[in-house]
């Protein structure tokens, strides 16, 4: 693929599993900047840059619900992201991100008390944002909430809206209603994400018929080109090129 793309990725501890999906490095050695087809993957970033034009910024990339065309991995750049789970919108954040769908925002240089220095050690970067979030869980998060999550996320997106009520014991009106206004899109358009960012790793594998929840192969495909721009053979045949899943990249 890329051999100056250095990927690593860890997983928080079973604390902050409700809130946080991962944390991630990349480092783009080289002197080019990698172009890439960015794709949706039902993640909030919070993310450390380091750049030779832009320095040192930290920025809050919220859902994305479609590819867009022009990202970048820039050239001499090092990254550090924390990937978080819907419920640490409540929770962590304490705010509302459904004026962030397919959008970012750059914040303060100082957020979480985080600086430069931090991108020296991946390790020591998850240790001190794991001790700040956990600082920030000033609430127990609602029973019938951890129960959807757990579901939509085991799942990979694949329960139907009315299963997921039933099973979480909370009415589909007032999921939907939480949804609009702390994410910015309804439960099925976010189950709807999950599914095609689980269907991803099988098409990087050749496997371009539905393992996910897919009524048929017409449902697959028109999800698939509806949500990346591209059929799923189009994405198999540019997965090393444009078309960059994270989760795909070894950990080096």
């Amino acid at each position: 693929m890329y051999d100056d793309l250095k990927y690593k990725s860890i997983k928080p501890s079973k604390n902050l599993s409700d809130f946080v999906d991962s944390f991630w490095c990349m480092e783009n050695k080289s002197s080019q900047t990698i172009e890439t087809i960015g794709l949706p993957d039902g993640r909030i970033d919070l993310s450390l840059i380091k750049t030779t034009e832009n320095c040192f910024q930290i920025r809050l990339l919220g859902l994305g619900t479609h590819q867009y065309e022009k990202g970048e991995i820039p050239a001499n750049s090092l990254t550090f992201v924390i990937s978080f789970k819907l419920p640490a919108t409540e929770y962590v954040f304490s705010e509302s991100i459904a004026d962030l769908i397919n959008s970012g925002k750059i914040l303060e240089s100082d957020f979480w008390d985080f600086n430069e220095n931090d991108l020296k050690n991946f390790e020591l970067f998850c240790e001190k944002a794991s001790a700040k979030i956990d600082s920030l869980l000033i609430k127990e998060i609602d029973v019938r909430k951890q129960k959807l999550f757990n579901l939509i996320y085991e799942s990979n997106g694949a329960m139907s809206v009315k299963e997921l009520s039933e099973q979480s014991h909370w009415s589909s009106r007032q999921i939907n209603r939480y949804f609009n206004q702390y994410f910015g899109l309804s439960l099925k358009a976010y189950c709807s994400i999950l599914r095609f960012r689980a269907s991803l790793e099988h098409i990087a594998k050749g496997k371009l018929f539905p393992e996910e929840n897919f009524s048929d192969q017409t449902h697959f495909i028109k999800e698939i080109k509806k949500i990346s721009g591209s059929l799923p053979k189009e994405l198999f045949q540019n997965k090393n090129d444009r078309f960059i899943l994270l989760s795909a990249l070894s950990s080096k």
